[in-house]
């Protein structure tokens, strides 16, 4: 390895640091926002008790499985960036915009697939367990989910053969998108917006207690493919969370994974009933 490319992986690694610094510095101003302006009112014990558990699920889980998922697309890309669908494009940005475009709607499918897999749904459900909405919320995702997901991202990068910082700069700029999609605020021209990319409003009723209406806006970034797709609706949930399930802790959060809807509703039906 030359000096030139000591010195490009050098300057690549400042952008992708600044980046996750810019991310990070997003979601606190996030927090304090929706803080002061929130769009849906949660009492202070649920919301305490929502920003607690997702911050210790990020730093339980998430500062682990993050280095783990930076290395290993990291590495893939460095393996695999000279074969692929792109490989034969030479870096600049029509590559940057048409990795950028694969890169979200490939999380747009595996998103769909963890709604409608019994397997994946068991450990996507974590995330949709929260009974508040707020910018932490991006934060709270089985420690299984990620696994798998770094698994899913990794063969993409090899079918589509581009550089790994272009790869880490994707998933910060991601990274972005999920707190902001997340959090309880409301703003003007959120509805223009929300034509281009996914905005609060269409991503909380992906939060909705009914499944009728949390399967639906899976998008991360982009907006479009919810429309291509016919996965978009307009409306705001009553409620938000799980039916039967919630987790007020790191350990319930691994262990609800292996606890079913289904199992909870029968167990219920050898629960006695009173008399009306």
């Amino acid at each position: 390895m030359n000096d030139t490319t000591l010195a490009n992986n050098g300057q690549e690694m400042l952008l992708t640091g600044q980046l996750f610094g810019l991310a990070i510095v997003a979601f606190f101003v996030l927090l304090i926002y929706e803080k002061k302006h929130p769009f849906l009112h949660f009492s202070p014990t649920l919301y305490k008790e929502s920003i607690v558990t997702n911050l210790s699920a990020f730093l339980t889980n998430n500062l682990i499985l993050t280095a783990l998922k930076a290395s290993s697309l990291y590495l893939v890309a460095q393996q695999f960036s000279d074969i692929g669908l792109l490989a034969g494009l030479s870096n600049g940005p029509l590559k940057w915009l048409l990795t950028f475009a694969f890169y979200d709607f490939a999380i747009y499918l595996w998103h769909v697939a963890s709604h409608h897999s019994h397997f994946l749904w068991r450990f996507h459900k974590v995330h949709h367990s929260d009974k508040s909405f707020n910018a932490s919320t991006g934060f709270r995702f089985h420690v299984f989910d990620l696994l798998l997901e770094i698994v899913y991202k990794c063969i993409f990068v090899v079918l589509i053969g581009v550089d790994a910082y272009v790869v880490l700069s994707i998933e910060i700029i991601e990274l972005f998108f999920i707190f902001f999609h997340h959090a309880n605020i409301a703003f003007p021209k959120e509805q223009q917006l929300s034509q281009v990319i996914i905005t609060p409003s269409l991503h909380r009723l992906h939060h909705s207690t009914l499944r009728s209406e949390h399967d639906s806006n899976y998008g991360i970034v982009l907006s479009i493919w919810d429309r291509l797709l016919g996965t978009r609706k307009e409306l705001v949930p009553a409620k938000i969370g799980l039916e039967l399930l919630e987790a007020d802790n790191v350990v319930q959060l691994f262990s609800l994974a292996f606890i079913t809807e289904t199992k909870v509703r029968e167990w219920l039906r050898w629960i006695p009933k009173g008399k009306k």
